[in-house]
């Protein structure tokens, strides 16, 4: 039987006028290079470089890439997705969003887009997770209401050293500093400057907690704009640290002797007209019931949320008591040692904040997370128990979130209410991706196991 050729299959197309129309206002700003981006299953940016001057040309039919590429691990593993390696490794397209084109500001005459992920006989690519946040906050159309969320990410920044990389700026009692006094390199500043030209709406910049821990807050906005974001932010901040020969990780917990780095998910609903639903001036605590059922919605389904928030085998050493990473399934009133902080601000300012996440988080898949979780609660109209009082971490007034990777994969598989709203092709790719890197590690042998054995046995 003859095969189709290119040309004849079905593809999803952008118009080709409006390719057209794009290519030339690139190139009326002097652009001649298009990146275009999109998120594997943990929030690596894949993509290509587009020559400008054949842009319309090039992604007309949407730009070929294989569709493993979801599945592979920081390593370069391929691990076996469904519609993957054993299906003989076929492509995926990538389709431009000519509405996300965006200067990179320290690349002189190129820019970044982002591309939407689809079948090449049409649909959208199930596994995407931008896809995944698109399906998602559809669930808050239905119910007339707009998700806000505004992202916060901490990171550290390394910097060589003759063993190897090493925390940049050693020093103590940095947090809430700014300047060359936890910088010496003053690298926060113009990163700042550097972020907000390429138009992420950062809005301040600050030393953590940590030797060489710094965390840069992100503008609140609708929840597909703010996934954006931070995507290119992540991308970006660990571009800006190459150019200046550092390097920052997201990773959840680099270091033994300190502490990890969040992602902490502030979120609110709006109605259509603008309106700030959270809020309640005569409802307990000055919340509204619509409030009360996304915290009560968070804290039903925080087992399977902590495998997409805490995502990798080194985000349970983050947890614990004194660590202010949430332990326990609880909430409480500007309260930072509880899984879900209501922060004093009413009003317009009416929110809630989720501090399950660490930073290794694939943004798309943990705010997507979030509002599926909350849709749910909302749905059902889920009161939440006695907020907490006081310090956290008393394992008698609240259940434990999942102590390990492996269990709260089991959690989220379990929860069949969360999986449907989330996409039963995108769970079975991130559990089959995450089930492999359990199994990997099961057989790598660690520095801990040497040092602990090697002397004595």
């Amino acid at each position: 039987m003859t095969q189709p050729s290119i040309e004849e299959r079905t593809m999803p197309a952008v118009d080709a006028q409006a390719l057209q129309e794009a290519q030339a206002r690139l190139q009326a700003r002097q652009i001649d290079v298009v990146r275009l981006g999109y998120s594997d299953l943990v929030g690596a940016e894949r993509g290509k470089d587009l020559l400008v001057r054949h842009f319309a040309r090039t992604a007309g039919d949407g730009v070929a890439f294989c569709r493993s590429v979801h599945g592979t691990s920081p390593l370069g593993d391929v691990v076996d997705i469904e519609g993957g390696l054993s299906a003989g490794l076929p492509d995926m397209l990538a389709i431009p969003d000519l509405a996300t084109v965006r200067e990179i500001p320290w690349e002189p005459g190129a820019a970044h887009m982002i591309a939407d992920l689809a079948d090449p006989g049409g649909g959208p690519g199930e596994e995407s997770p931008r896809h995944v946040l698109r399906r998602v906050a559809d669930e808050f159309a239905t119910l007339g209401m707009r998700p806000m969320v505004g992202p916060e990410l901490e990171f550290f920044v390394l910097e060589q050293s003759p063993g190897g990389w090493r925390r940049y700026g050693e020093g103590p009692g940095h947090v809430y500093t700014a300047g060359y006094r936890g910088d010496p390199d003053n690298l926060l500043i113009d990163w700042l400057r550097q972020l907000d030209a390429y138009g992420l709406e950062v809005v301040s910049a600050n030393h953590e907690f940590a030797s060489g821990q710094f965390e840069i807050n992100l503008w609140h906005s609708d929840a597909l704009d703010a996934a954006d974001r931070t995507f290119r932010f992540r991308t970006a901040v660990q571009e800006l640290a190459r150019r200046d020969g550092k390097r920052a990780t997201f990773m959840a917990k680099p270091f033994n002797d300190e502490g990890g780095s969040g992602f902490h998910v502030h979120f609110s609903c709006w109605s259509p007209g603008g309106e700030a639903l959270f809020d309640d001036p005569a409802g307990e605590d000055g919340l509204s019931g619509v409030a009360r059922s996304a915290v009560a919605g968070l804290l039903a389904h925080a087992p399977a949320l902590a495998a997409l928030l805490s995502p990798t085998i080194t985000s349970y050493k983050r947890f614990g008591p004194g660590t202010l990473a949430p332990w326990l399934i609880d909430w409480g009133l500007d309260n930072r040692s509880a899984l879900v902080r209501i922060p004093p601000e009413r009003g317009r300012g009416a929110r809630l904040e989720l501090r399950l996440g660490d930073a290794s988080a694939n943004p798309y898949v943990g705010i997507a997370a979030v509002l599926a979780a909350a849709a749910l609660g909302l749905r059902d109209k889920l009161e939440p128990p006695a907020k907490l009082e006081g310090y956290g971490y008393d394992v008698t007034k609240a259940a434990r979130l999942p102590g390990d990777l492996g269990s709260a994969l089991s959690a989220l598989e379990a929860d069949t209410e969360l999986t449907e709203l989330l996409g039963p092709r995108f769970v079975a790719a991130f559990l089959a991706y995450k089930r492999d890197e359990l199994e990997r590690f099961s057989r790598w042998v660690t520095d801990w196991e040497f040092r602990e054995y090697a002397q004595h046995q």
